[in-house]
């Protein structure tokens, strides 16, 4: 198997352990949150992140990966503006209608494809945002129902935007310019953004849900179903991490989209939520467009490869041209003087 078919196996094993974990962990949330009334979002969130870092803590003393440090404050940064940034969009869904946080979550996308083509000079093709375009637009009519508006709301959501699609193009591009897998840029920045969440967590949720969190009943069931959201979440971590760094921030909002859908329609079939003709409707085009998109990103890659292949094989042919030189390096005329036999250099490669 060659290195790109494995890069491809890998890349479609990330997209399809992202793809469960996180339907599975919604479907665990949902039951905890609206059944159980565990409403401490993020609180839930911090958790979830303590018990990624002990998890990954335990895969290296396995020695499951190879502990490589880099800069100190890239890290924490990260880390922070990655729990900020989920604190943000907690406080965009409390302040805003639910119909209003879709739309946040639907900017991210273009907001993203924004600061990479400013910032890092990434072209998208013309059919790349046509794709995107219909999978935006089927998203929208499958979740988006009223747009209730209010300043604070507002402004928050332009922040978690913002926010979010810094943190993931952060996830790619410092997975590439440090060299670092996904497992030792989470397992690093883990603590940090466990710490932010853990601070702020009790405030934000004390603000959006008027409780505390620590006088809550724990029942063995919400405490069975709290145990199973964090365990969930340590592949859910892992996958996001995986995902961004295989491919792009872009791809991985699209790939939260189909989540999105697969919920909608695991709800439905599991937990009898309401389903219009509307939300099939908009699944569909949801559909077209990520197949689209899908089909457009495996043809430019296959171009890119084939371009690649191309250079490749005319470099080695280049290389490979036989050069005739004489036996010490230049035919010496003078007189009296016979010059060498020039001498058929078949060993060119193995002096290089």
């Amino acid at each position: 198997m060659s290195e790109s078919q494995r890069f491809q196996l890998g890349t479609v094993g990330a997209l399809g352990l992202s793809v469960v974990s996180s339907v599975s962990i919604v479907i665990c949330n949902k039951a905890l949150i609206s059944t159980l009334g565990f409403t401490f979002a993020t609180t839930l969130t911090s958790w979830h992140l303590l018990v990624t870092f002990c998890s990954l803590h335990v895969a290296l003393w396995m020695k499951f990966f190879e502990h490589k440090p880099f800069d100190p404050r890239a890290v924490m940064g990260f880390g922070i503006l990655n729990g900020i940034s989920i604190g943000l969009l907690n406080l965009s869904l409390g302040f805003n209608s639910v119909g209003f946080y879709q739309m946040t979550k639907l900017a991210i996308i273009p907001c993203t494809v924004l600061l990479e083509t400013l910032f890092f000079r990434k072209k998208f093709s013309r059919s790349i945002q046509f794709s995107l375009v219909i999978l935006l637009l089927g998203v929208g009519v499958a979740t988006v129902t009223d747009l209730q508006l209010n300043t604070l709301g507002s402004f928050l959501s332009l922040l978690a935007v913002i926010t979010t699609c810094v943190a993931q193009i952060m996830t790619n591009t410092i997975q590439k310019k440090f060299k670092v897998s996904s497992t030792q840029l989470l397992y690093q920045s883990c603590p940090y953004q466990a710490m932010t969440l853990f601070i702020v967590g009790p405030f934000l949720d004390g603000l959006l849900t008027n409780q505390n969190v620590f006088a809550f009943r724990y029942t063995p069931q919400v405490l069975f179903f709290i145990v199973l959201s964090c365990l969930i979440s340590v592949s859910v971590n892992f996958s996001t991490f995986l995902v961004i760094g295989k491919t792009s921030p872009v791809t991985y909002q699209v790939l939260g989209h189909l989540k999105t859908c697969l919920v909608l329609a695991f709800g439905y079939v599991l937990l009898h939520d309401p389903f219009s003709w509307r939300n099939i409707f908009g699944i569909l085009i949801a559909v077209v467009g990520m197949v689209l998109y899908s089909y457009c990103c495996t043809l430019e890659s296959q171009q890119k490869a084939n371009e690649a292949s191309a250079q490749l094989t005319q470099a080695k042919e280049g290389e490979s041209d036989p050069l005739l030189v004489a036996e010490n390096g230049a035919a010496i005329l003078g007189d009296g003087v016979v010059p060498k036999a020039p001498v058929w250099n078949s060993n060119k490669d193995l002096h290089a």
